[in-house]
């Protein structure tokens, strides 16, 4: 053989071992894992990184392991009490099982929208139409079970379910404006109410507790004033019980008393007429004169 045929011959052998190299290996992300066939049967799973595969013979598929959405199209919904809202929701899902993922369903997101779509019409289907605008959390979690159990066959796990909207008639949506704003405005007039009653109740209380607080500063004076005048009158009892006054003194007495009575603006005086004290204090009167001493002490003849 010539040496150019051998070149030739040479060279072909080299470019079927690159490509046979090339095609031997390949490269999975970190994010993925690759299911391999040899002449359509699965062989194996392939994990990240670089995988050696028979070239010719082995095929690779990869599937993307990360957290996915599935985006469910508006749909109408009759609820329990027979009105029909517009739902909207979306489904967050992660695979599981490549291999399942693979082959055990054809087209998952189109399965995936509609068995959503199925399950939301059975989980709004039983609920009312305020249960279910006030209750999403509930929606989710059943819609969430609904789903995770139906695919579990497909190697999928549902993360969560989130409920965008739900959007009832016109017609109901302004009965439910309406029925908000009387439930409002009765709110608040039973607040305005309550506040006008506890004002009146404090003020009460205020008028109240100043009434108390009044009497008990006039019932206080009383007192002072009782006490004030019992402590006088026990103190000029006593004063007059130590200086043990006689006829004599009671007379004079009874004088500047006549006296300070006859200076008012009375034309007439009505003088106590007491047989026995008058008799004994003209007497007192009569011992004085006939003693020559007067009020200031003996007179000068």
């Amino acid at each position: 053989m010539e040496p150019i045929g051998i070149l030739v011959v040479l060279a072909v052998v080299l470019v079927f071992i690159i490509v046979v190299a090339v095609n031997s290996l390949r490269v999975v992300s970190p994010y993925e894992k690759g299911v391999i066939e040899r002449v359509g049967r699965y062989q194996r799973t392939a994990q990240p990184g670089l995988t050696l595969v028979a070239p010719f013979f082995d095929t690779l598929r990869k599937v993307d392991m990360r957290e996915q959405v599935v985006d469910v199209q508006p749909q109408e919904v009759i609820t329990k009490d027979n009105v029909v809202v517009t739902v909207d929701a979306i489904i967050y899902y992660e695979a599981t099982d490549p291999v399942k993922l693979t082959y055990n369903v054809a087209d998952f997101y189109s399965a995936a929208t509609k068995l959503a779509q199925t399950s939301l019409r059975n989980v709004i289907g039983e609920t009312e139409l305020d249960e279910a605008l006030t209750s999403r959390d509930m929606i989710n979690a059943k819609l969430r079970e609904v789903l995770d159990d139906a695919t579990d066959k497909w190697g999928v796990r549902i993360v969560r379910v989130e409920i965008k909207r739900i959007d009832p008639p016109v017609d109901v949506t302004e009965a439910m404006h309406r029925q908000m704003k009387a439930e409002r405005e009765r709110r608040a007039q039973i607040l305005e109410s309550d506040g006008l009653r506890q004002a009146r109740i404090l003020q009460a209380e205020g008028e109240a507790e100043a009434i108390r607080r009044v009497a008990d500063a006039q019932q206080y004076k009383l007192e002072v004033e009782a006490a004030g005048q019992a402590h006088a009158i026990t103190t000029v009892y006593n004063a007059i019980t130590a200086a043990n006054p006689d006829d004599k003194l009671i007379a004079i007495q009874y004088l500047e008393a006549l006296k300070d009575v006859a200076q008012g603006q009375a034309t007439k005086i009505f003088l106590p007429f007491e047989a026995s004290a008058l008799l004994g204090a003209l007497g007192g009167i009569q011992g004085i004169f006939q003693n020559g001493e007067g009020p200031q002490g003996p007179s000068a003849r």
